[in-house]
């Protein structure tokens, strides 16, 4: 990591790829150990390392979209707005989130933080998770979508 927390180098997950193609990744092994064909496994390797990038680049071209789109309906607020995209600022980086957390890493007011939440839920950009009037939670949730796109067990 840099200084700013931010990763340096980016991070390809295969082992979803190597799960959905499981009996052809253990086959693929099997006849390096056996035969050597490495050529073969280093093929179905460097498969994977595509299509994992490619599903990378989508996720990360419609999360740059969402919040743009996000942020364009929460500036049409007027006055609200400024605290309502500081919320917002805050739930990029912590899609679930509380009041008084949030009021304590923006160093908003708990008051200003529960109306610029509400607010972002009238825009459908968070949304209660909790049912609960006290310790209540609120999710980024089409945030979240996007990043858990693969994630569903397999079948």
């Amino acid at each position: 990591m840099c200084a700013s927390g931010a990763l340096r180098e980016p991070i390809l997950y295969l082992s979803l790829f190597f799960k959905r193609h499981r009996q052809t990744y253990y086959d693929l092994l099997m006849r390096v150990r056996a035969a050597g064909d490495w050529e073969a496994w280093i093929e179905f390797f460097l498969t994977g390392v595509q299509e994992t990038s490619e599903q990378a680049v989508s996720a990360a071209l419609r999360i740059l979209a969402l919040l743009e789109a996000d942020r364009r309906r929460i500036e049409s607020l007027d006055r609200p707005s400024t605290s309502a995209l500081r919320v917002f600022q805050h739930a990029q980086t912590n899609p679930i989130l509380s009041i008084s957390r949030t009021a304590e890493k923006t160093g908003i007011t708990f008051p200003t933080v529960t109306s610029a939440i509400g607010h972002l839920q009238k825009l459908g950009v968070l949304r209660e998770t909790t049912g609960r009037r006290r310790g209540r939670l609120f999710v980024y949730g089409a945030y979240l979508d996007i990043l858990n796109e693969g994630t569903e067990p397999l079948r």
